[in-house]
């Protein structure tokens, strides 16, 4: 042990955004656990490369007792500065027998509005759920908790053609004799334009068509 000078990472203001990784020649620093660590203080030369390319001032050079650098060890340390999570890909992706075998839950294909069929027979009398892309992504359990319960129409209010949507729901309504409409979307504010296409459809045709409206966080829960 000598003392000299080596890096010192505060924890606290460290948010594990990496920047500082790359500045490191010796590979004395890694990101585990969501923060920057130094992972041997026989790596770190001590000469502050690394500094200023904190976002957050987590790291600063202290002088104290520390193991002597070794440039044959930094140099041959060629791990990933990154952490690296393995699983077994049997529990990621298990095989059929560990699956029971689930009801099924959709009652229609294509679910897509825009390839939906203004006359296809599962809309007739149908409980419509008019669901953002996003939204099966966020709501863990959407399938057990929507998906048996309505008829299914994708769409994202941004990025398709928010007026062949319309279109195309305006003829379902007035092809099917639609009992009601669920709007199901995020928070974000462009989402709501789901919200503004089914009010139109609904009001092209005349109906009076029972309209929801349920708005998701991103963290999933219901509005």
């Amino acid at each position: 042990m000598v003392k000299r000078k080596i890096v010192k990472i505060d924890e606290e203001k460290c948010n594990g955004c990496g920047l500082c990784i790359p500045r490191c020649a010796e590979g004395a620093l890694r990101i585990i656990n969501g923060k920057a660590k130094l992972v041997s203080e026989t790596y770190c030369d001590g000469l502050g490369a690394c500094l200023g390319k904190c976002p957050q001032d987590a790291i600063t050079i202290e002088e104290r007792e520390a193991q002597e650098f070794n440039a044959e060890t930094s140099s041959i340390n060629n791990e990933s500065p990154y952490e690296v999570r393995r699983e077994d890909s049997s529990s990621l992706f298990p095989t059929p027998v560990q699956i029971k075998s689930p009801q099924p839950v959709s009652q229609q294909w294509p679910v897509q509005l825009a390839l939906v069929s203004p006359g296809a027979s599962f809309l007739e009398n149908a409980d419509i759920l008019l669901v953002a892309d996003c939204v099966p992504f966020v709501v863990a359990d959407f399938h057990a908790k929507f998906m048996r319960k309505y008829i299914v129409l994708v769409a994202c209010p941004k990025l398709d053609n928010f007026q062949e949507h319309r279109e195309r729901l305006t003829a379902i309504i007035r092809q099917s004799k639609i009992k009601s409409i669920t709007v199901l979307h995020m928070e974000v504010p462009c989402c709501s334009g789901l919200t503004q296409l089914a009010k139109q459809a609904i009001a092209s045709n005349n109906k009076d068509i029972p309209l929801r409206d349920i708005t998701i966080k991103i963290d999933g829960t219901i509005i």
